[in-house]
């Protein structure tokens, strides 16, 4: 299952900085607007201690981790919907990522403009929040536009399904032209699945991202507090960055001088940790493993996912031919040593269909197609 993420935000807030820290990758960062034209895109690694901590009691050939797509959308500014800055070209790729990493700038510095004449970051938040609903809007109403062939077809299944889909378009319609996100309507599961298709942007889970100066990064500042409490609303993540700080952590070469050098800046994980746990926490991800001598590997899944569905992220005939999995938790692993130990303990299971898998589980699957 693959996990990727948006990153938007107004122009000079530190979106192309922060991407490039995060993914080593050449993306293009200058002091003025609009300096990312196409949309870079970078996969990392997600950082997992528990996968390395594995291998140490089950020897491997390789250890591969689950990644995370990061991908960085040009700033946008207000009326870009209707085509200002860059216009809504970049709002496509949008739509095509799971979850919003939205920055904010949380900093004063003289020397970098910002594209409103100063830092309000509600004012900020809201400029591209409601872009991204006249973005939606514009699909919505194309869609309700549709609709009428559809009621008047002579296939009962075809109107139930259209009728189900225009009373939820029209109540979204409602809520977008007021400038609120589509993930703020209350929708059954059929109601979502009859436009799930339409890949609206403010459906999908945002997390802010406050981009602050290295005098903040280990306490709020006014300007971080004000993104929390609007973020409260919502219920929506909230993580803190320092972009600069980010960039000097990536050109280091070593885990171990990393790891000493967020020791010295007083960080617990450095912002790649941070993003990745907040993107999973957002679209309500988990990871199990699989473990061997050829390799140690790590696998996302939805949460709540049941035993077939979790081996058929691994290959869908794993799901269509499953038997059952063995399973113990890496914890057993963590407190054994070793699986011979874990099943003396009678802490190896046999699951069958039913089995709810959990985070940190590691599985051995049986099939047969």
């Amino acid at each position: 299952m693959s996990v990727n993420c948006g990153i938007v935000g107004l122009p000079n807030v530190g979106k192309s900085t922060l991407f490039s820290a995060l993914t080593a990758a050449p993306a293009e960062a200058a002091n003025y607007p609009f300096c990312t034209i196409n949309p870079n895109s970078g996969i990392v690694n997600v950082p997992d201690p528990r996968l390395n901590k594995i291998a140490e009691f089950i020897p491997t050939q390789k250890i591969v981790p689950t990644i995370v797509e990061f991908v960085d959308i040009a700033g946008l500014v207000k009326g870009a919907s209707k085509g200002e800055g860059l216009g809504n070209q970049f709002l496509g790729n949008i739509r095509q990522v799971g979850a919003i990493v939205h920055v904010v700038r949380c900093f004063e510095d003289d020397n970098i403009v910002h594209v409103e004449g100063n830092i309000s970051p509600r004012r900020d938040i809201e400029i591209i929040e409601l872009e991204l609903a006249y973005a939606d809007m514009e699909s919505v109403v194309k869609r309700i536009d549709n609709l009428a062939k559809q009621l008047r077809s002579q296939d009962k299944k075809v109107v139930e399904k259209a009728k189900t889909s225009e009373d939820v378009l029209n109540r979204l319609k409602d809520i977008l032209d007021k400038g609120m996100p589509a993930r703020s309507l209350d929708m059954t599961e059929d109601e979502y699945q009859s436009i799930k298709d339409l890949n609206l942007i403010t459906l999908k889970p945002q997390i802010y991202c406050c981009n602050v100066d290295e005098d903040s990064i280990t306490s709020d500042n006014k300007f971080v507090k004000e993104v929390k409490d609007y973020a409260k609303l919502s219920g929506s993540d909230v993580i803190v960055i320092c972009g600069k700080l980010e960039s000097e952590i990536s050109e280091l070469e070593s885990d171990e001088e990393k790891r000493q050098f967020l020791e010295a800046a007083g960080l617990k994980e450095s912002g790649l940790d941070q993003l990745a746990h907040a993107a999973y926490h957002s679209l309500n991800l988990q990871t199990y493993f699989t473990a061997g001598d050829k390799e140690v590997k790590a696998w996302t899944y939805k949460r709540g996912s049941l035993a077939p569905q979790a081996a058929g992220v691994i290959h869908t005939d794993f799901e269509r031919g499953f038997i059952r999995a063995e399973v113990y938790h890496c914890d057993d692993l963590f407190e054994l040593g070793s699986e011979a130990k874990i099943k003396d303990a009678g802490k190896m299971r046999i699951e069958g269909k039913d089995y709810v898998v959990n985070d940190g589980d590691i599985m051995h699957f049986r099939f047969n197609v």
